[in-house]
């Protein structure tokens, strides 16, 4: 276990053998044309800005010409392996539209904008370095939501698809003028993603880690938040940090909740996600089992906050569960059981 070390950044924890053998099994390990650590090669960047003029977190970054021409075959490369597990026959309709670079955050990544020659549709995709906590919150949210998740992993290197919606905090802002049937729908919604985050400990969901996906359907719309920052992954101390409700960032969601549901409708909205997820760990259990013994194994945090958080989950749930656990891997682990403890019915992760 790593010592009592205070930290107020994230830091990235190395990928473990355990958890590497897993990648390769399941096919997430492949082998790239490029590493993270040579697109800071850049020589200038620009201010990048938004639809709404405003400045962004990301910055445009430019290469010597020299090396322009070769990065961007790998970077198209990289995208027809993500996409099209390794054709390259689409590479000659693909160019690099714009490659971003952003400082804010723990992983520093590189977003790279793909033009499709044939009709300007664009894509995007994700460069960063490759954290052992992160790649943990990747795969739990790829078995455990609806939500299917695509990424590789190469050595020190995470590739990462782009996921589609609007983001949460551009949302609040700017797409709250609807239906009180769709704003009712909304609060649902986020019920749901409140108990997704909760169970598997997932952290710092606040609005602007993840982006809302609309769906139109006969009457009004469907809602689906989606998680887009999977740093935080069981790494902090603090019960509320893997309770959106909990950040006043989410207020405005929040406060459509508090207007348009009964308390009865919430506890039957986090009944009904509670058993979907149970479904989906009884339909990938081999994959979460293997996924979950290599985490109980991990070093994933610091002891102080592995206390903590056992220490605050146990006085939650009333439960002495988590009196054992020594790592954040089997403090998930024990979260899992004891709230899925009903749906599974005997089921044994």
């Amino acid at each position: 276990m790593i010592g009592d070390v205070p930290s107020r950044k994230k830091v990235p924890f190395e990928i473990s053998k355990g958890l590497d053998s897993y990648l390769k099994k399941y096919g997430r390990n492949h082998s790239l044309p490029i590493q993270y650590q040579e697109l800071h090669r850049f020589t200038s960047s620009i201010p990048l800005i938004d639809l709404h003029g405003r400045e962004t977190m990301w910055e445009t970054v430019f290469f010597e010409e020299s090396d322009t021409k070769d990065l961007h075959e790998a970077l198209t490369k990289i995208y027809a392996i993500l996409k099209t597990d390794g054709d390259f026959s689409v590479m000659e309709h693909l160019s690099v539209a714009r490659i971003d670079f952003c400082t804010f955050g723990n992983t520093k990544p590189f977003r790279v904008r793909i033009i499709n020659k044939l009709n300007d549709n664009y894509d995007h995709f994700y460069i960063k370095v490759a954290d052992a906590s992160r790649i943990y919150g990747l795969e739990l949210e790829h078995i455990l939501s609806p939500n299917r998740i695509t990424y590789l992993v190469d050595k020190d290197t995470l590739i990462e698809e782009h996921i589609a919606g609007i983001p949460g905090d551009d949302f609040m802002s700017y797409h709250m003028d609807i239906t009180t049937f769709d704003k009712t729908r909304i609060a649902k919604e986020f019920v749901k993603f409140n108990e997704r985050c909760f169970i598997r400990l997932l952290g710092d969901m606040r609005a602007y880690n993840f982006v809302i996906d609309i769906t139109p359907d006969i009457e009004g719309n469907q809602y689906r938040i989606r998680a887009i920052d999977f740093d935080q992954q069981s790494y902090e101390g603090r019960k509320s940090f893997y309770m959106p409700q909990y950040f006043k960032e989410n207020n405005p969601i929040i406060f459509l909740g508090i207007k348009h549901m009964a308390p009865e409708a919430v506890k039957q909205y986090q009944i009904e996600e509670r058993s979907l997820i149970a479904a989906r760990a009884k339909t990938s259990a081999h994959q979460l089992n293997m996924l979950l013994k290599k985490m109980v194994d991990d070093d994933l945090s610091f002891r102080a906050k592995v206390d903590q958080l056992k220490e605050e989950l146990a006085y939650h749930h009333k439960s002495k569960i988590f009196d054992s656990c020594h790592t954040m891997g089997e403090i998930v682990l024990a979260n899992l059981k004891l709230l899925l403890a009903k749906e599974f019915h005997g089921f044994r992760l």
